[in-house]
């Protein structure tokens, strides 16, 4: 099985494109790439659990905006762990474990709804996230090494394509299955609690998390037995403990390339579990739309979120990678200042145009970010992913302004993270020169 550098040629010289899957890779990448569905499911569960523990518990924005905390904490805690086990045990290992962790914490939600406290569901979360901690870091370093350098950021884009598909899975499910559509008035709460059974209304809320959930965990542990069943091939990179020893390249922390991709996606991750986040509160609140058609326009959001996945994949072979990231990020800020000025139904357009143009930052950062590493790339990978908890401290943030300033004016927070995103794609994604001329590799496409 070929491991290298992927090379190819016109017999008149002119070299040509190389391919996107090279032959003999296509099952562990369809395996990989559907990863990237199954982790979207649970981050966008969220987004209906922010609401429904709202009703169900009690709380206020900022309480709720724990959800994403807590979830999000998972992967500032456990994704640089994942990069070292990877290290030693490789990509298989760290997605099995992966696999394990979130499986084993969708189950946890039985018990979390029966005992009926907040915390209990908040560390099932965690153990979630600790588990796509795994995940994210193994996913997306597997799939840009799988092949040739050239192609990588648009292979990447493509696995990542299906993270939406899962985004939108979520959100019609949570609508449909977790929302019950009673909204309660004060004066009904009033009358339930005078008969008793308003307890009992809250415990029924509590409880329609509780199948959602536990069928998830029993796709992804399946998953996790396909995977165990199928052979990963090398990637061409050597993590031999005396190469990992010997070697004296540039650390990450002075590539300045690197640690600026850490930041961006920090910013870029906030933005967008920010924007998701308070989405539905937004739209209830200026439009006069109740939780389930609310939801629904979220499900609008995600179907741009993946249109712009695909059409950002496409757009990757002509564009530069940066130049593209900076274009987007631009866009969105200006997009999303326009959310804040004109809340209504406009804004609620201008959030579904925000979620097409943040469709290929992730993705492309990652990409961005890892040109070059060679033998430090998982521990870099470990390091990107650990920024995600971005979206632990944007949405509580939002829910902090939302309660005392109104939710439009909250996406001023979203608006200026696109900024720095902005300023990352057009000064920062790329490796100096003397890192290009080491490694030839940095040259992605």
């Amino acid at each position: 099985m070929h491991t290298g550098p992927i090379v190819s040629s016109a017999g008149n010289g002119r070299s040509l494109r190389a391919p996107l899957v090279p032959v003999g890779r296509m099952v562990p990448f369809v395996l990989v790439t559907a990863l990237f569905f199954l982790w979207a499911i649970p981050n966008n569960f969220n987004d209906i659990l922010i609401r429904q523990f709202m009703k169900s518990f009690e709380i206020n924005r900022l309480q709720a905006g724990l959800v994403q905390f807590a979830f999000y904490m998972g992967y500032f805690f456990l994704a640089m762990p994942a990069g070292e086990i990877m290290r030693r045990a490789g990509y298989k290992a760290g997605i099995m474990i992966g696999l394990f962790l979130y499986g084993s914490g969708c189950i946890l939600f039985w018990p979390a709804a029966h005992v009926g406290q907040y915390w209990f569901f908040l560390t099932a979360l965690f153990v979630i996230a600790s588990g796509l901690a795994f995940l994210e870091t193994a996913a997306s370093p597997f799939t840009i090494q799988l092949g040739d350098a050239e192609t990588a950021a648009q292979r990447v884009n493509l696995s990542q394509a299906f993270n939406p598909l899962g985004s939108i899975t979520a959100v019609l499910i949570g609508s449909r299955f977790i929302f019950s559509g009673i909204e309660l008035k004060p004066d009904q709460v009033t009358a339930m609690q005078t008969a008793g059974t308003y307890a009992s209304y809250l415990k029924g809320e509590t409880l329609r998390v509780v199948v959602p959930y536990l069928v998830l965990g029993a796709l992804v542990l399946l998953w996790a037995v396909l995977i165990g069943r199928t052979t990963f091939p090398h990637t061409g990179l050597d993590y031999s403990r005396n190469t990992l020893e010997t070697d004296r390249s540039k650390p990450l922390m002075r590539r300045k390339h690197f640690v600026l991709a850490v930041v961006a996606q920090f910013l870029a991750v906030g933005a967008q579990v920010g924007a998701w986040s308070w989405q539905i509160p937004y739209v209830q609140t200026y439009t006069g739309l109740g939780e389930r058609n609310a939801g629904y326009w979220l499900t609008g959001a995600l179907v741009a979120f993946t249109t712009g996945r695909f059409i950002s994949t496409w757009l990757l072979r002509f564009v530069h990678a940066g130049k593209l990231l900076g274009v987007y990020a631009t866009l969105n800020a200006v997009i999303c200042t326009m959310a804040v000025l004109r809340p209504g139904w406009l804004g609620v357009g201008c959030l579904i145009a925000v979620s097409f143009f943040m469709s290929m930052m992730y993705p492309t950062i990652f990409a961005l970010g890892v040109k070059g590493l060679g033998t430090k790339t998982k521990t870099g990978s470990g390091m990107i992913v650990m920024s995600i908890v971005g979206g632990a401290a944007i949405p509580p943030i939002m829910g902090r302004m939302a309660d005392v300033l109104g939710i439009a004016l909250a996406y001023v927070v979203p608006a200026i993270c696109f900024v720095g995103v902005a300023l990352y794609g057009w000064l920062g994604s790329e490796p100096d020169a003397e890192e290009v001329e080491a490694d030839p590799s940095v040259a992605l496409g």
